[in-house]
């Protein structure tokens, strides 16, 4: 049985930080808007009262690790990153969510945290379509 909630709502900060992509199994699949960091947020969608991965059961666990694990497959094969950070922090926001981030050893964060830099580019239109084209063909 899975934990799904008929009223799931998207928590609106992070709605606000970019592109909503769909879902992946059950998780709703957000690019956030900053070039600068290839960064994709995965929020299952889940009963709100979940906000840490452990209180998953088995089944819903698994579907959102499998969905992880494509994400971070087609953040490598598309960004081509010096490394493929992946996360569940939820310190700010409480709503159960994992980002997945393609790092460059010349971005400007690095080796350190991107959360707390500053620096910020919007996608571009074309650059955006590319994105969401290779991701709507990816083989998950």
């Amino acid at each position: 049985m899975h934990n799904f909630t008929m009223t799931f709502e998207l928590n609106e900060r992070l709605a606000a930080g970019g592109f909503d992509f769909g879902t992946q199994g059950i998780c709703r699949v957000l690019l956030k808007d900053n070039a600068v960091f290839p960064w994709f947020i995965l929020v299952p969608e889940v009963d709100e009262q979940i906000t840490e991965l452990h209180q998953l059961d088995a089944a819903d666990y698994g579907s959102i690790m499998s969905t992880v694990r494509q994400m971070s497959q087609f953040v490598d094969s598309y960004f081509k990153p010096d490394k493929v950070n992946v996360a569940a922090i939820g310190n700010i926001v409480k709503q159960l969510h994992i980002h997945v981030v393609a790092r460059y050893e010349t971005d400007p964060a690095w080796p350190g945290v991107i959360w707390g830099c500053s620096e910020k580019k919007t996608y571009e239109n074309d650059a955006l379509e590319a994105i969401r084209d290779a991701y709507q063909h990816h083989a998950f």
